[in-house]
């Protein structure tokens, strides 16, 4: 029996030293996951394509898009994108800078960081802000589900 509790023992012990390094190896995957979403949609939007870039979001009526205005949806979001963005010279060129990754858990992790977009003086001039977004995890690869970002032009409302 002393042999059996013993066992039991170091098989916990040889479990439980492992889960840490475990973690920390999902959250590096989670983190580069996350980072190659940010670099995709760069590049999407770079070529001036919307919808691709929109992908980055969870397509769900659920999501929030904390602008001016506020958006609730996927349809909105995207919607408000065309709008404020119509032509190619309007979206000029993205980049996103201190990207910082924070996991909350298995599902769920934010990013704050900068956006800049350089822009012609046609194209409405440079605009840079700072992003908030909470990801979640899906079948589909991490998405966006929350976006409060500052600085960005306002649209009408509808």
């Amino acid at each position: 029996m002393r042999i059996l509790r013993a066992l039991i023992v170091l098989f916990a012990v040889a479990v439980f030293a492992n889960v840490p390094p475990m973690l920390a190896q999902a959250a590096s995957q989670d983190d580069q996951q996350i980072r190659a979403l940010l670099d995709k949609q760069a590049v999407d939007w770079n070529r001036g394509d919307i919808d691709a870039f929109a992908t980055g979001y969870k397509d769900s009526p659920d999501i929030l898009f904390m602008g001016s205005p506020i958006d609730k949806g996927y349809a909105a979001m995207v919607a408000r994108y065309h709008k404020a963005f119509p032509t190619r010279e309007k979206m000029g060129t993205l980049t996103f800078s201190e990207v910082e990754v924070q996991p909350l858990d298995e599902r769920f992790a934010t990013v704050t960081g900068r956006f800049h977009l350089e822009r012609t003086s046609a194209g409405g001039g440079n605009a840079d802000g700072y992003y908030l977004l909470v990801m979640e995890k899906t079948a589909d690869g991490w998405k966006a589900i929350r976006d409060a970002t500052t600085n960005l032009p306002k649209v009408a409302a509808k």
